[in-house]
């Protein structure tokens, strides 16, 4: 999403006519201000998103939560985020900022610690995961 084609100027084309077709009153100025939160809600969803495919791809076939392969996630993204940036600085119609880059990296963390009080808050202990035997029906 780093090319022409994710440029504000291209994805204004067709969100501000949205924007304009849901309020017709709408000002330009909140025009301005929903496109800008869209796009940064943008680096939010699409780290956040990354961050977990990447943390499955690591664990492959294992299962839960493992620090190891939390932190790789996290610091490849971030990594990644810092060479998004820079292939945005040769963009024409892109700039490159640093403040983007801390932003993707915040939805990376996030997406970690969601992933990990997930797993924390959404199993039962092993103690309450006994089995009872089937019973079978009596006839």
């Amino acid at each position: 999403m780093s090319t022409d084609y994710f440029s504000a100027a291209h994805t204004a084309s067709w969100i501000k006519p949205i924007l304009r077709w849901l309020d017709p009153g709408i000002s330009a100025h909140t025009m301005n201000e929903i496109h800008h939160a869209i796009r940064k809600s943008a680096h939010v969803v699409e780290y956040f998103i990354f961050t977990l495919l990447l943390y499955r791809g690591l664990r492959g076939r294992e299962r839960g939560w493992h620090l190891k392969w939390a932190l790789i996630a996290l610091v490849t993204a971030a990594c990644y985020s810092g060479l998004d940036e820079v292939h945005q600085a040769f963009v024409a119609s892109r700039e490159a900022s640093p403040w983007d880059s801390l932003l993707d990296s915040s939805a990376a963390l996030g997406a970690m610690v969601v992933y990990w009080l997930w797993t924390r808050l959404g199993t039962t202990p092993p103690a309450a995961q006994e089995v009872t035997p089937a019973i079978p029906p009596r006839f």
